[in-house]
């Protein structure tokens, strides 16, 4: 009998491997421009800053540079540029959007800004148009279950939002940019450190005429374009008064006033929209093996519209205290967090006033080891409790392993459970049913990287997510409402496989990625609704005469509107171009044409995109 051997085990993996270099080297995905280097440090892959090469997840970074040449002005457009994510949306930018990751509910999406939760405990989720992307300086994406460090809503993944941080000399800034559609933005701020003082502000104002949100499939409507208008303001401050301690505080505010397409014909639909978000932490940096964390946050969102009158507002509140620990190769973090919801649904004409709390307090644990002469193993475990006020305790972890087998390649492996917690609104509203449990998922993934150089690497992931007691809206019964309620209806199966890569041949930068989703319903057998079975994403960038030039190509397979799959969404192939330059020292001009081909596409039954269009931007930042 053959012996087992750490180098006959590498021989044979490689071996098994090495064929298919070709096939993933002719593969990229990460968003324009490439993705930032491995060194880059990351923290919301385990809460705790680490570099990006050392990351055990389905991870992906989208820097200032990236989300500048993207010319997207939602946050979920530049997100569903990335492997594994798709969106649906009732209209333009400003409609209603809902993100999926690797076909989760939009729901099952932790979102955060500067570690802050935002949520809706109306609809559950972030409402993503709220967040006004002009604010934001950088996004860390998560894909995959991450309960165990973060709590409820973290079934799919989660998604970082990092606003400026000053560093440096003062230096202000502008930009202004001009599109298609009578949409103009203008933003300017300023950030800068000086004696242990960092500081970053900064304001923006956008607007459109938009489009018909509506197309002819949606009948009778009011023909009108829907247009949009959004302030925001950000700032952040940081103190390091001595060598240990540091005083973080964070602002963020936008208001969104849309007109949208409703049910009634005729109507002239608009909604106002408000989103606050702001922290203030402590941190105590012990020594180089210990520190210590304390942060307090509160979010509140707002929705409301007219003349079909609805307004919802949540509120919601964190208290995080975390402690990390260095024992040689290995790192251990201790967590305790107190969560707070508050929902009020002011009475319409057809419901009463809605009021609610409730609140959740958790103790987690989490640990990462890296252990060989050149740290080619690691492992992380995470252990976290949540008891909550109205369904008692919840319990999950996760497990994941990295082994570098060979210089250059790396294998992966984990597995993960998670929940969300019904929203106040599908317990207590009209519809509400006080009888809802958490949904609860159980996932498990394997993926394998190649870096052959700096300017290249290439991954291939697979997952399999088992999603219990889904919540959904059902028939009479559970509820008062004649209309329907809600309730837990059954099993979810999500599974698929992620191609991606980018690579430099002869100047020119290649990325993109391939997606194969099987999101369906596991008592049904049907795929989930608004979600492809394929999508793809491919791009090539390159410097000529002074420009950087760059193409696009952004795809995704047919869908279905309904859970019954009888009422199909046409897939559709977006071609974007864009180019960008330096006038001046500190002035740079970009611009895009997105779908270039005019591609008529809908992400939402009955709902338009929009068409070609054209964007120019002016950057001014002094040297």
């Amino acid at each position: 009998m053959t012996s087992f051997s750490p180098a006959r085990a590498r021989h044979t993996l490689a071996a098994a491997v090495v064929p298919f270099v070709p096939v993933i080297g002719l593969i990229a995905a990460t968003p324009a421009p490439a993705q930032p280097a491995p060194d880059t440090v990351v923290v919301t892959a385990n809460r705790t800053a680490q570099p990006l090469s050392s990351v055990l997840a389905d991870f992906s970074v989208v820097d200032r540079a990236a989300i500048e040449s993207s010319g997207a002005v939602a946050v979920a457009d530049l997100l569903a540029r990335l492997p594994g994510i798709e969106i649906s949306r009732s209209g333009g930018p400003a409609a209603t959007t809902g993100v999926f990751i690797r076909g989760a509910e939009n729901r099952h999406t932790a979102v955060f800004i500067d570690g802050v939760r935002v949520d809706s405990q109306a609809v559950g989720g972030a409402l993503w148009e709220q967040i006004p992307l002009e604010q934001i300086d950088r996004i860390e994406v998560l894909r995959g279950p991450a309960a165990a460090i973060y709590g409820s809503d973290a079934v799919g993944g989660v998604v970082q939002l990092f606003t400026r941080r000053g560093q440096g000399a003062a230096r202000p800034w502008a930009s202004l940019v001009a599109g298609s559609y009578g949409t103009a933005q203008l933003q300017a701020g300023i950030s800068g450190a000086a004696q242990g003082l960092d500081y970053s502000l900064s304001a923006a104002h956008g607007r459109s005429d938009g489009f018909d949100s509506r197309t002819p499939a949606a009948g009778a409507h009011s023909e009108d374009d829907d247009g949009w208008r959004r302030s925001s303001l950000q700032a952040r401050a940081g103190w390091q008064f001595d060598a240990v301690h540091r005083i973080d505080a964070s602002l963020l505010a936008s208001r969104l006033k849309a007109q949208y397409d409703g049910f009634t014909p005729g109507f002239d639909d608009w909604s106002e929209q408000s989103l606050r978000s702001g922290s203030l932490a402590w941190q105590g940096r012990w020594n180089n093996q210990a520190s210590t964390r304390l942060q307090f946050g509160q979010t509140d969102s707002t929705y409301e519209s007219r003349p079909d009158f609805y307004r919802t507002e949540t509120t919601l509140r964190n208290l995080t205290l975390q402690h990390e620990q260095r024992l040689g190769r290995n790192l251990v973090t201790a967590t305790l967090e107190r969560r707070e919801d508050e929902l009020l649904n002011p009475a319409t004409a057809y419901t009463a006033t809605l009021q609610g709390k409730r609140h959740q307090d958790a103790v987690a644990l989490g640990w990462r080891g890296d252990f060989g002469a050149d740290r080619e193993h690691g492992l992380q475990a995470h252990l976290r409790h949540d008891d909550d006020s109205e369904f008692g305790g919840k319990t999950t972890g996760s497990l994941a392993w990295g082994w570098a087998f060979v210089p250059q390649w790396r294998l992966t492996a984990s597995a993960a459970t998670s929940f969300r917690a019904p929203t106040l609104y599908q317990r207590f509203s009209a519809y509400g049913n006080p009888a809802l449990v958490p949904e609860s998922g159980r996932n498990v993934e394997l993926a394998l990287r190649w870096t052959p150089a700096a300017a290249s690497e290439a991954s291939l992931t697979a997952w399999r997510n088992k999603v219990s007691q889904l919540i959904a809206f059902g028939p009479p019964g559970p509820c008062a409402d004649l209309y329907g309620c809600y309730v837990n209806v059954g099993r979810a199966e999500l599974k698929g496989a992620t191609l991606a890569g980018r690579t430099q041949v002869a100047g020119v930068t290649l990325r993109g990625s391939l997606d194969w989703h099987d999101p369906r319903n596991a008592d049904t057998d049907k795929i989930l609704p608004r979600r492809a079975r394929r999508l793809a994403t491919l791009g090539a960038e390159a410097p000529l005469a002074g420009w950087t030039l760059g193409a696009e190509v952004q795809a995704a397979g047919r869908r279905y509107e309904n859970a019954a799959n009888t009422q199909p969404l046409g897939g559709y192939a977006l071609v974007n171009l864009y180019a960008s330059t330096r006038l001046t020292a500190g002035l740079s001009l970009q611009a895009r044409i997105d779908n270039a081909g005019d591609k008529a596409y809908e992400l939402a039954r009955a709902y338009a995109s929009a068409g070609r269009s054209a964007q120019l931007a002016l950057r001014w930042t002094p040297p």
